[in-house]
């Protein structure tokens, strides 16, 4: 019996509606998810940037406090306070001090907590004289010996981070040397980042952030005894420590959390949403109580979600069209396919169809069989020029070097002349022990000269390509041999960073000493003229890599150079100087290795190129 029409269209209605909802739900949800874990990734980055933006900014001053104790006046104002013709000398010593080192002040404090001495002694608000011996950084620095705190002055309400050192004399204390730095600076560089930040300190008071209105607020509300606390050591001169604001909707994997914040006063004029919903990663800083905190706005994270949500409803109403208009289709066909003669046709029709089919895949199987053999001898091709590229490599360097081989050799044939000469006249004379003498130094030249050719023919022969354990230290002695004459002619200098066990890498000897011979040269040809050109070599194990780099120190790598740097026939050097294809042929060397080759620009200037090769495996030697 047929369903009725009207509750069929409203079950319908009911499963349309079902899927457009599981589709628009489900689809907003993992698209917000996919987002937040991309924010977090995000946030890790910039609280890595913030963490060391400050332990950078803090870490400049920590010794200073210290140092006071080994400044001789300074020691003999504390022990003996009364003697007034050194309170002047420290005081200018201090103002001094101050100036050079970017504080905002340095002052002693006595034993008790009197200030003796200042660098700002020439003000009229000058700390010389005050008591001092409430303030938190004092009467820590007296207990363990160093104080950390973030405060407000009393004296001029400047917010400042105080370093305190105890100064002692033969275990005895003399009183506390103070340093006041400002981080105005830092928070000024917080406010171009793409995401606001903020330091919170052991109070939940928010004392540094790249939101002005956001200083001096706390996160959670204080209550009175910890506000009477505050009055008492005058930490934060008596500011109104409002709250943020902030509340936490949710928490999230990686100590992640997504809160709101609320913005009850004037709009604020920042670079970027200070209000709505964030995504808040947090930090303690190391050596101090604080904690760092980054916010990412989701606002952009939600509109995506949206727009892939409405998309997801669209497609899934599609969808149910499609198979709505699907399963009419059917109907019909299977009205049409009722009698056994349009299906005997439809048969037939099939057959011939299969037929035809199973020709045009058979002249493909034989096309595409060709197509492989023809691959195949390609590859051979193109491997047999790859080393014979490699080879006439070789023997461009081979030429570059020859002029300086024989300078080298030179000068031991000039000896060996001399040395054989002499041989013979005090031979005549009898004095055996001279043309001994004079034979063993022949002896010492001529297996110099062989040690020089034997290099040059080792480089020369052509490689085996078979992959074998190699240490990179001898690979690069080697290299270096080679380079030797050219390295001394230009005056360079050749940093070494190698470990002592030099790890071992699986490849072939010959054909990456030709790569380093390469990169070397190149470096050489970049510092052209420099008068004290410098090379660095480095060399380590990472992640089963065997991980090498050559570094120069010349002008650095052009933006549109690191484009092509591996392209054939590509080169910033003269027409007679190179054919651009020595990148070229390295990184295929590297990359028959199973390794890679990339170059790029040092962070403190010139060029740096990166061979990654694997490390061999030493448990199988055992195996």
């Amino acid at each position: 019996m047929p369903s009725h029409p009207p509750l069929r269209y409203l079950t319908m209605f009911l499963l349309l509606a079902a899927l457009v909802a599981l589709a628009g739900f489900g689809t907003h949800r993992v698209a917000q998810q996919l987002g937040i874990a991309e924010l977090q990734t995000t946030g890790l980055h910039r609280l890595d940037l913030y963490t060391a933006s400050l332990e950078r900014e803090i870490g400049k001053y920590a010794f200073l406090p210290g140092t006071l104790g080994l400044e001789r006046d300074v020691v003999e104002l504390l022990r003996n306070p009364r003697a007034g013709a050194l309170q002047p000398a420290v005081n200018n010593y201090l103002e001094q001090l101050n100036e050079r080192a970017g504080t905002l002040s340095i002052y002693v404090i006595d034993a008790g907590g009197r200030v003796l001495a200042s660098s700002n002694w020439r003000r009229d608000d000058s700390f010389v004289g005050e008591d001092l011996s409430f303030r938190p950084y004092f009467r820590d620095a007296m207990n363990n010996g160093n104080g950390r705190i973030f405060g407000i002055g009393t004296t001029r309400g400047e917010p400042g981070y105080y370093l305190s050192s105890r100064l002692t004399d033969d275990g005895r204390t003399l009183g506390v040397a103070v340093i006041k730095v400002s981080l105005e600076q830092l928070e000024k560089s917080w406010t171009t980042g793409e995401a606001p930040a903020m330091v919170s300190d052991e109070n939940g008071v928010v004392i540094l952030g790249s939101v002005a209105d956001w200083k001096f607020t706390t996160l959670r509300p204080l209550d009175e005894s910890t506000r009477s606390a505050f009055d008492q050591t005058q930490q934060y001169n008596r500011r109104a420590l409002k709250p943020l604001g902030l509340r936490e909707l949710r928490e999230l994997d990686h100590g992640a959390r997504l809160v709101s914040i609320r913005n009850d006063g004037p709009e604020m004029v920042t670079v970027y949403p200070v209000s709505g919903r964030f995504l808040a990663q947090s930090r303690p800083l190391p050596g101090t109580p604080w904690t760092l905190t980054v916010f990412s706005h989701l606002e952009q994270v939600d509109n995506i979600a949206h727009s892939r949500a409405a998309v997801a409803v669209v497609a899934a109403v599609l969808l149910f069209v499609f198979a709505l208009m699907l399963a009419e289709r059917r109907r019909h066909l299977k009205d049409r396919l009722a009698a056994q003669q349009a299906l005997q046709q439809a048969h037939d029709e099939l057959e011939r169809k299969v037929d035809e089919r199973t020709a045009d895949l058979s002249a493909a199987n034989y096309l595409l069989q060709d197509e492989i053999a023809e691959r195949i001898r390609a590859e051979r091709t193109l491997r047999a020029a790859q080393d014979e590229l490699v080879q006439a490599g070789k023997l461009a360097v081979i030429g570059q070097l020859s002029t300086g081989i024989a300078h080298e050799l030179n000068q031991p044939l000039a000896a060996l002349r001399t040395l054989s000469g002499n041989g013979v006249r005090f031979l005549d004379r009898g004095d055996l022990a001279t043309t001994r003498a004079n034979l063993e130094r022949i002896a010492q030249l001529v297996d110099r000269m062989g040690l020089i050719t034997g290099q040059l023919r080792s480089f020369a022969r052509k490689s085996g390509g078979r992959l074998q354990p190699v240490a990179l230290d001898a690979v690069v002695d080697s290299a270096l041999a080679l380079l030797e004459p050219r390295l001394r002619q230009a005056g360079a200098e050749i940093l070494r960073a190698l470990p002592a066990a030099a790890p071992r890498a699986l490849c072939d000897a010959n054909r990456l000493e030709q790569v380093l011979v390469n990169l070397i040269g190149n470096a050489l040809d970049a510092m052209a003229g420099q008068p004290a050109p410098c090379i660095e070599l480095s060399a380590a194990a990472i992640d089963g890599k065997a991980r090498l780099s050559v570094r120069d120190h010349g002008p650095g790598l052009p933006a549109e150079t690191l484009a092509h740097l591996f392209e054939p026939f590509y080169t910033t050097k003269p027409g007679s100087d190179g054919l651009g294809l020595g990148l070229t042929i390295s990184a295929g060397i590297v990359r028959d290795f199973g390794g890679t080759l990339t170059g790029s620009n040092h962070a403190d200037g010139g060029a740096v190129f990166t061979l990654e090769i694997p490390l061999f495996d030493e448990s199988t030697v055992n195996d």
